[in-house]
């Protein structure tokens, strides 16, 4: 393969370029699409898909300034889980979650979703009673989730330090066993690939410069910087990160906020975790991947900002709390850290739905939980623009929950909330 270079990175993941050269090529002049999609990452390629697949239409246009999957995409640390709390958003992700089980045959293309368990250790009683309200809360929902004890989590996994003189004692773990990982940038080549074979556009190296609304608040298309203006009859917004500056061209705002968000990879070690351990008290998770990386995730910066780079005191903090958890990992090498660039609004959970500007959607704001939710994201989105209304798993989640009240507050409330 290719080094990520725009187009060459996913036209030489697949077969039949000339096809594939054919489908990705420049816009068509004076086109006018059915549907425009800002923003060529995991879940507008998703959106894309289910547009085509379920709802039977094609002329679509997926613009991505960059790469496909080049973003948060390909920045996430590959977490899949639904254990959420609330009604709202277990629903939403638990069907993300049975997307994900069928996905790899869906999409003919090796997701390599593993399906090794998510644990979330507690180390107070307060975590204690936090994890059992939760799994308690998700069997009512009919989601798996169990408690142990920290007996039975050390049989489980060895390697982790469940004695009662750490500095953090484990007193026992929920667990969702049905949980897992899936490797990052395949789900967005794989949905690039079904998409464009159902004919539709996907436009890489193309950024939206402007909305174009008419005097009636009605979106007409976007002005872009490498070919002009651009018109469809709807508009999608999915550009994690970037919500904030694509609302401010429609002229309205969100209740977002774009932050760095953590993570870092050690050198390739031989296999020992084949799981996912979560602790939201020393905050700090960890699973490894099959080439045996350790995939080591991080908080958010506490600042707002754009870094990509990593920011070193948060990622110093982490690697101390998986020390912690993991004293044989001390002397592992770090190979790289990195940021990822995630919108989070005050309750930790999606907006997805219409707009001030009719026609025009978003599908934004995922904070920490935007990998997971990847084929739920892109099936209730798809619906939400097919009809030009929300779709029911998305009702929860429209913007006007800021103006009455309707929270669903997930942050905090379900384990390290990524």
């Amino acid at each position: 393969m290719e080094k990520y270079s725009g187009l060459s990175l996913v036209k030489h993941s697949f077969s039949h370029h000339e096809r594939w050269e054919r489908q990705w090529a420049n816009p068509t002049p004076n086109k006018k699409y059915d549907i425009i999609i800002i923003g060529g990452g995991g879940h507008g390629l998703a959106t894309a898909y289910y547009l085509a697949k379920n709802h039977g239409i094609t002329n679509i246009a997926v613009l991505e300034k960059g790469y496909l999957g080049g973003g948060n995409t390909a920045r996430n640390t590959t977490i899949v889980r639904s254990n959420y709390l609330w009604d709202e958003s277990a629903a939403l992700y638990e069907h993300g979650m049975k997307l994900w089980e069928g996905l790899s045959q869906e999409l003919n293309y090796n997701v390599m979703f593993s399906q090794r368990g998510v644990y979330h250790t507690c180390h107070t009683l307060q975590d204690m009673r936090n994890n059992e309200r939760l799994v308690h809360a998700n069997r009512l929902q009919g989601i798996d989730n169990e408690m142990i004890d920290a007996a039975q989590l050390q049989k489980e996994i060895p390697t982790l330090d469940c004695s009662k003189d750490a500095r953090y004692p484990i007193l026992g773990a929920s667990v969702q066993r049905r949980a897992g990982n899936a490797r990052h940038d395949a789900v967005a080549w794989g949905y690039a690939r079904a998409a464009s074979a159902l004919g539709v556009h996907l436009i890489q190296n193309c950024e939206v410069v402007d909305m174009i609304i008419d005097g009636s608040n009605t979106i007409r298309g976007v002005k872009t910087r490498q070919y002009g203006e651009l018109m469809a009859d709807r508009v999608g917004c999915v550009v994690a990160g970037n919500s904030g500056e694509m609302a401010r061209m429609a002229g309205f705002q969100l209740p977002v906020e774009s932050h760095p968000l953590q993570a870092l990879v050690s050198e390739p070690i031989k296999p020992f975790l084949d799981t996912v351990v979560m602790s939201n008290h020393v905050h700090g998770y960890m699973s490894q991947s099959d080439k045996g990386d350790l995939v080591i995730g991080a908080g958010i910066d506490s600042w707002v900002g754009y870094g990509q780079r990593g920011s070193y005191p948060i990622v110093e903090h982490t690697i101390q709390a998986i020390v912690e958890m993991f004293p044989t990992v001390s002397r592992v090498r770090m190979n790289r850290q990195w940021g990822g660039i995630v919108d989070t609004t005050p309750d930790a959970c999606p907006i997805i739905g219409s707009t001030p500007v009719k026609n025009l959607f978003f599908n934004c704001g995922w904070g920490t939980g935007g990998f997971k939710a990847t084929p739920g994201s892109g099936h209730v989105f798809a619906e939400t623009l097919a009809h030009g209304k929300p779709a029911p798993l998305a009702e929860p989640f429209s913007l006007e929950r800021f103006v009455t009240g309707a929270l669903v507050d997930e942050h905090g409330a379900a384990g390290v909330a990524h």
